[in-house]
């Protein structure tokens, strides 16, 4: 690559970075928007994009829009993703918890977002009931068939792409349950940790759950701790990103106890702004001031009503303010944690 080429590539990726600041100063219209797809779209011919290459951004396009179709009347509703192996039977212990776990999440007002398949996802299925369970199932050169509960529903969607399925999930979910699996469960969890680590997705709860006596999770937790958390691969702070149980009642009370007090978050600018759903006291508000500055760029945590940029968003809520460092997000985690325990 010579020297203009590469120059031109590190403009092109600081437009993106310009791009996205501007839009969290003031927002693009959603023309604006759609304009800027067409014309991504049109630089792909100039830049002598192969077929192969056009196929497959028009396919995954076409599958996230059918899936934001799909997804928009259920917007306002809380949604939990299982995750877990295709291949256990209902006999498994795994299965049955797996079943009355998508049963109180269900009961608690979630929708049970899955794979769609047997094993895990059919069992998170059977214990929401077939109006409560969404499907985002996978289309693999060996036909992989929806489970009976979401066959044939309205809120079963086939994808070809993993990266499209998988980007549904997270973005749809307001919590996340993994149960024992195989390569699939271990990628998609070390991906939502992945996600939520970095910052590139909302804070969300993430339960690790083991039928009563399973060990599943208790050896892989041994393996986080004594290799990537011995090894200073990851921080102390990163478990906090995560909880792991044998009880299903208590994953059930992990997924609903985040949201007691803690409603959701956005940038705006420069800050971070925290949505909740009353008014902390002044007292617990030092205590967090001071437990949990060395995560403030400057300034300090700041508690008031709905800022001018947010627009008419969720006016109802309290708010606190800080000019979070992006980058400890387990401690963001644990400040949340705290919100929720003591506020």
């Amino acid at each position: 690559m010579d020297e203009g080429s590469n120059k031109g590539g590190r403009q092109s990726f600081q437009q993106v970075h310009d791009d996205a600041a501007q839009e969290d100063r003031q927002p693009i219209s959603l023309r604006q928007l759609v304009e800027q797809i067409h014309e991504t779209a049109e630089k792909l011919l100039r830049d002598g994009a192969t077929r192969g290459d056009l196929k497959l951004v028009s396919t995954a396009l076409r599958e996230l829009r059918y899936c934001f179709k799909v997804f928009a009347p259920y917007k306002n509703h809380r949604k939990v993703t299982v995750f877990g192996s295709a291949r256990l039977p209902p006999s498994d212990p795994a299965y049955q918890a797996a079943v009355t776990f998508g049963r109180l999440m269900a009961e608690a007002g979630y929708l049970v977002i899955t794979g769609a398949a047997a094993g895990i996802m059919e069992a998170g299925h059977v214990g929401a009931g077939r109006e409560k369970s969404i499907g985002i199932n996978i289309l693999l050169p060996f036909e992989q068939q929806a489970n009976a509960i979401i066959q044939g529903d309205r809120k079963l969607m086939h994808l070809k792409y993993f990266f499209t399925r998988k980007l549904m999930f997270v973005k749809e979910s307001d919590a996340v349950a993994l149960f024992p699996g195989g390569f699939g469960t271990q990628d998609e969890g070390f991906e939502v940790l992945t996600l939520v680590q970095t910052g590139k997705s909302h804070l969300f709860p993430i339960v690790m759950v083991d039928a009563p006596g399973g060990d599943y999770w208790t050896r892989w937790q041994s393996y986080i701790t004594e290799v990537l958390l011995a090894r200073k691969l990851i921080s102390p702070e990163d478990l906090s990103l995560y909880r792991i149980t044998s009880s299903v009642e208590e994953a059930v009370q992990e997924c609903l106890n985040f949201y007691r007090i803690y409603h959701s978050m956005r940038y705006v600018g420069a800050d971070l702004v925290l949505r909740l759903h009353k008014r902390l006291e002044e007292p617990l508000l030092e205590r967090l001031r001071e437990q949990f500055r060395d995560i403030l760029v400057s300034g300090t945590i700041q508690q008031h009503g709905p800022l001018p940029a947010e627009g008419n968003e969720l006016p109802e809520l309290n708010r606190l303010r800080l000019h979070f460092n992006r980058r400890n997000m387990g401690r963001l985690r644990q400040l949340v944690d705290v919100i929720n325990r003591e506020g």
